[in-house]
Order: C-alpha cells, then sequence, then structure tokens
C-alpha cells in the first residue's frame, strides 16, 4: 500500500461520502458561474377558426357520460391543445357564421398569454352569430386568405353543413392558390343524421327544426341534371319542378366528403374530430414547422443535482450510524 493512501487525507479521498460532497460542491460552482444554452425548438402558428352556426348545436358526441355539442367538444379540443403547443407558438382566434369569418385577435403567445386565451375559447358561443346562414366553402375561402395576411396556418373547425344547401353547380371557385396556405379542415360531428336544436329569440330551446322549418335545395343558378323528371318541370317557369323539395337537411351529420372536397381544392388537410384530445396530433403534422429562438437554463438541474448528492450523502452516513454495532469502552 502507498504512504498517499495511509496519510488520513488519501483516505478522505476514498471514502464514497467526501467523493459525493466534493462533487456537489463542483455542481453547486458550475450552477453559479454556468450561462444559459442557446436552444431552438419548432413551433406553429395558428388561426383558429370556429363555425358557431345553428348544426353545431347537435348533441351528437359524449363527454363525461353526458351528452356534448360539437361546439362545446371543438372548444374543448382547442383548450386542451394550448398546453401541448411548445412555448412560443402563437394562436389566433376567429369565429365563423354565415359566409366570412370574424377576427376577434392576432396571433399571441400561448404561454405568456395563455389565460386570456383559454378564456375566449371558452366564451365562444352560438349566440355571437350575426346571421343563420352557414356557407361554410365561402367561409374557408376567407380564412384561407385571412390566414395568408396573418402569415400563419389555418385551423378550421366545422360540421360542413352548408345552409342554404349548395347550388347544383357545386362548390365555389377558389381564387386563391392551392398550398400556399398549411393548415387543417377539422370535421366536427358525428356521422349519423342528428335533429338540429331550435331555439326562441331569448335563447331558450323549443325543440328541434322540421323539414319545413329548413331550406332543402338551392334554387338560384342552373337547375339540376334531373330536373326535366320532376313533377311540373318547365324550362321557363319551373326549371326546378312544381313541386317543394324534400330532403334531410333539417338533420344533420359531419359532411366529410363535402370536407374533404374542400380540402383538396385549397390545398389544406383533413381530419375528424373523436374527442377533446384529437387536434394537436394532425394539426401538428398540418403545420408549419416554425424555428423558436429559445434558452434552455442548465442551473436549476445543476442544482438539483448537487443537493441530491449531499441528501445522499447525509442519508448514507446515518444508514452507516446506524448499522455500526455499539462497543462499550472498557474500563482500565
Amino acid at each position: 500500500m502507498s504512504v498517499w493512501a495511509e496519510l488520513p487525507f488519501g483516505k478522505n479521498l476514498r471514502d464514497r461520502r467526501f467523493q459525493a460532497l466534493a462533487a456537489a460542491l463542483l455542481l453547486a460552482g458550475l450552477a453559479i458561474v454556468v450561462p444559459p444554452l442557446p436552444l431552438t425548438r419548432s413551433g406553429v402558428s395558428v388561426l383558429a377558426v370556429v363555425d358557431i352556426t345553428g348544426s353545431m348545436n347537435v348533441r351528437d358526441y359524449t363527454r363525461d357520460g353526458r351528452p356534448a355539442s360539437r361546439l362545446d367538444i371543438a372548444k374543448a379540443a382547442l383548450r386542451d391543445l394550448l398546453p401541448e403547443l411548445p412555448c412560443g407558438s402563437r394562436l389566433a382566434l376567429a369565429l365563423f357564421t354565415e359566409r366570412r369569418p370574424f377576427l376577434l385577435f392576432a396571433p399571441i403567445e400561448v404561454c405568456a398569454d395563455f389565460a386570456p386565451l383559454d378564456g375566449a375559447i371558452a366564451a365562444l358561443d352560438w349566440r355571437m352569430a350575426w346571421e343563420g346562414d352557414s356557407r361554410v366553402a365561402s367561409g374557408l375561402h376567407r380564412a384561407v386568405a385571412m390566414a395568408g395576411e396573418l402569415d400563419t396556418d389555418l385551423l378550421f373547425i366545422t360540421d360542413g353543413q352548408e345552409t342554404p344547401p349548395l347550388p347544383a353547380n357545386g362548390i365555389p371557385p377558389f381564387e386563391g392558390r392551392p398550398g400556399a396556405v398549411r393548415g387543417l379542415i377539422v370535421g366536427a360531428g358525428g356521422h349519423a343524421l342528428a335533429p338540429i336544436p331550435k331555439f326562441n329569440d331569448r335563447g331558450r330551446e323549443t325543440g328541434f327544426y322540421a323539414e319545413t322549418d329548413v331550406q332543402q335545395e338551392n334554387r338560384f343558378g342552373p337547375p339540376p341534371a334531373d330536373a326535366e323528371s320532376r313533377e311540373g318541370y318547365n324550362p321557363r317557369n319551373a326549371p326546378f319542378g312544381g313541386a317543394a323539395a324534400r330532403g334531410e337537411e333539417h338533420l344533420s351529420s359531419v359532411r366529410e366528403p363535402h370536407l374533404k372536397a374542400l380540402a383538396a381544392q385549397t390545398g389544406l388537410a383533413y381530419a375528424h374530430l373523436d374527442g377533446p384530445d384529437s387536434l394537436r396530433a394532425p394539426l401538428l403534422a398540418a403545420a408549419t414547422p416554425r424555428p423558436l429562438p429559445g434558452r434552455l437554463d442548465p442551473r436549476p438541474f445543476l442544482g438539483a443535482a448537487a443537493l441530491a448528492l449531499v441528501l445522499a450523502s447525509f442519508l448514507a452516513g446515518a444508514r452507516r450510524a446506524r448499522l455500526t454495532p455499539f462497543t462499550p469502552s472498557r474500563m482500565s
């Protein structure tokens, strides 16, 4: 054995408690002098547009064992999405009714402004609608243009039910460039037809819409291909036939084929809203990754490691003292 190991200092160097305390001292010193490290992460910048028209009141979801409306689930999904986005990401909020989106506020940071964002989403209500129509295609086209002006991606949540129904010539043309704005159309609602709640002027539910309460066919523009076979058809006086239109427009389901056609037209992606926790993955897959400069501060981690080593050293000493048998001294 070397002479160095026989010295008291040499024995201390081989002691595990001494080594742990020395390492803790080194980590504590590093925690004082080490600066924050530069770090680049990926975030998103999104304009979220929520459909608040009447069909979004259909209760074809279940939450906590109770029926929930499409609008309630859309709001819950957005509120659940906020804490899942990296700090530095930005979100703008708009609502859709009639034929255009209405911007509530421009993009703001999701962490620093979490409380007002969460409160604004929670406060969305169908009573904010200024018209009863729901021209989804026109609203989506304008939302794409709005997202382009804000330099954001687009998140458009709707059940896709057009009110009044689209004319026979289909969806209106898209004047923008497909794919110039990235984003996601989210289809809200079940796939089975469900009744649409009806409310009076005071906002109280009075029942459901009946077939005669809702326009079943759009009779503007050219007539459909089967018009000549309809009863009472007259090319000049009754180009859509003489009978009242029949249909199921008073019932509602997610119009997925229509929304997928709009997604293909505009270059957006499509996903179905399965529940409050179903937005994060499809949105991040469709959105543009945006580099977010940030910093990683290692000092809390270094300080915590130093504290853990000190505690471990003292606990090891206390355990050793309990396990060492007591040997009484012998009087001479």
